[in-house]
């Protein structure tokens, strides 16, 4: 009997999406009971475009997750991050397989409290073997971690402070140059609130100028923004 899964690929570089269809299809060529349906996508507007459909059908088995994507035209999805929590809200049964670049402690902290992914891959770390790996043990209803992800889970015990979607917003607008008057109108927070989050970053990023200039390099460097 064949399995057939849908497979939704969303990542901005179409090398590796190519990448990933030619792994599905020596999977099922290996292991001839599964089959797969793949759909690829390099944007968050086509992105959600294909997540809104298919929770009004039959939605979508996995879905491998690019976190550094460009933002939606509306600004409203500003990465893979924002992504995945749509996906998690709109199509709960999804498998979802996070493969990224970053492999930063804290980031990768964040992405598993905001996503919970069940496959998470740093894309340094991946070889066709160990992707087919990951497909084959998340289809057995498993999760899959990467050897640098498993390695961070070894220095979690860190500050348990988590980045949220409004202090995501405040670094990316910041990354702009928008000012705390017209930040407050955007976020709908009052200014000493605002400040009051931005101090907080700065603790977290262990930031000491007074400036935003440092504080934004170091989110950068995270792949906050």
């Amino acid at each position: 009997m064949t399995h057939k899964h849908s497979v939704l690929i969303i990542d901005d570089h179409p090398i590796i999406s190519d990448s990933y269809k030619r792994i599905l299809k020596k999977f099922s060529q290996d292991k001839e009971e599964f089959s797969f349906q793949v759909e690829t996508v390099h944007d968050c507007d086509s992105a959600m475009d294909k997540i809104n459909q298919a929770s009004k059908g039959k939605g979508i088995d996995i879905i491998f997750l690019d976190i550094q994507l460009p933002p939606s035209k509306n600004e409203k999805i500003l990465s893979g991050e924002d992504l995945g929590v749509k996906i998690k809200e709109l199509l709960p049964n999804s498998k979802i397989i996070i493969a990224t670049t970053y492999n930063d402690n804290f980031r990768i902290k964040n992405i598993f409290k905001t996503i919970n992914p069940d496959g998470f891959l740093i894309k340094n770390d991946l070889d066709s073997k160990e992707l087919m790996m990951a497909i084959e043990t998340i289809l057995k209803g498993a999760p899959f971690f990467s050897k640098s992800v498993l390695q961070s889970f070894r220095n979690f015990i860190m500050n348990e402070y988590m980045l949220d979607e409004i202090d995501r917003r405040m670094l990316y607008e910041l990354s702009f140059g928008t000012k705390m008057k017209a930040l407050s109108k955007i976020i709908h927070l009052s200014i000493p609130a605002l400040e009051k989050r931005k101090h907080h970053l700065k603790e977290i990023f262990d930031v000491k100028d007074k400036d935003d200039r440092a504080l934004i390099i170091k989110a950068k460097e995270k792949g906050f923004i």
